[in-house]
């Protein structure tokens, strides 16, 4: 079982570092970053995420905003998980 972080800013000029203390405290295993917009659907440290997921694996996110845009992406990110 693996403590898995998923970090993301929308844009290269914001800085993840809050959202990397916040989930050190929690003692991650490995951290996926991102540096795009939600709103697009090309997230590739996401998908690369879902691939490497394993049986009992748990993700830490900061704030559900920072790694889904609605209540509806969140919904379908729980089916696909």
């Amino acid at each position: 079982m693996r403590k898995i972080g998923n970090v993301r800013v929308s844009s290269t000029s914001q800085n993840p570092s809050r959202q990397f203390q916040q989930l050190s405290e929690f003692g991650m295993d490995i951290i996926y970053e991102e540096k795009v917009s939600g709103a697009t659907k090309e997230r590739e440290q996401l998908q690369k995420m879902l691939e490497d997921l394993q049986d009992g694996d748990t993700i830490y996110v900061t704030d559900l905003t920072r790694i889904t845009r609605s209540t509806q992406d969140l919904f379908e990110l729980i089916d696909y998980i």
